[in-house]
């Protein structure tokens, strides 16, 4: 994408309101998504953090420096133009849940597993009327049809800009519920993050910490909490 390797023309950035939303201006001048699409948003907070970014640009514009211009881009180019799809993709990690799949062995992590799992499934039947059945070990074993049926519903039902943070929520902890947990904020992010991490935290204990694998969860996990931020924006 060339654009992202201008260097910076602007020395206003501005939000500007209309009947539609919020759009974010240089010097004037709205801003198009990399599609040619107006960057138009839902709320002033999303707006206001993009317009930070770009605010805080120095030189070569740096798009790592800028996840909520991202995921906006993301949220109008991509999601807008596949949301069915999108949202058919998340609504499956229901059948197959991170929190469903149990260990069946040492039965330190079994109890653990249990002890940090069991609530946010049962905060999941009583918020999103689904109670997901637990699996033991690793094989595949389908939920049952009417309780997918109803987390599809709910995913579906979210727009463009949640349905884009609901993506990297979902499948950054690997489960829909968690996702759900985090949107409606059942637990803080951090907790829900640690959550999704339970096994890997589990194995770092008894076998000692990768700095590879502890580098990728960190990048992961900030990636987990700017979703989360996303989401609340929009």
């Amino acid at each position: 994408m060339s654009e992202w390797k201008q260097k910076r023309f602007w020395t206003d950035v501005s939000v500007e309101k209309d009947a539609d939303g919020y759009s974010v201006a240089l010097d004037g001048r709205l801003i198009k998504t990399p599609a040619k699409a107006p960057l138009r948003l839902p709320a002033r907070p999303m707006a206001e953090a993009v317009a930070a970014e770009w605010a805080a640009q120095e030189g070569e514009i740096d798009p790592r420096r800028m996840p909520f211009t991202r995921s906006a881009n993301a949220a109008i180019d991509k999601v807008r133009t596949q949301h069915g799809e999108v949202a058919d993709m998340l609504a499956a990690y229901g059948d197959s849940d991170l929190l469903c799949y149990r260990a069946d062995s040492p039965q330190e992590l079994v109890e653990r597993q249990a002890e940090a799992w069991d609530p946010a499934l049962e905060w999941a039947e009583t918020a999103l009327g689904t109670r997901l059945e637990l699996r033991s070990g690793v094989v595949h074993r389908p939920q049952q049809p009417d309780a997918l049926e109803r987390l599809r519903a709910q995913v579906h039902a979210l727009d463009a800009f949640r349905l884009a943070a609901f993506h990297d929520l979902v499948s950054l902890s690997g489960s829909l519920v968690l996702g759900f947990a985090a949107a409606q904020n059942w637990r803080d992010a951090e907790a829900l993050w640690d959550l999704s991490r339970l096994d890997e935290l589990w194995q770092e204990e008894h076998w000692g910490v990768d700095d590879e694998a502890a580098a990728l969860a960190a990048y992961k996990r900030d990636a987990f909490l700017h979703a989360k931020k996303f989401y609340d924006f929009a």
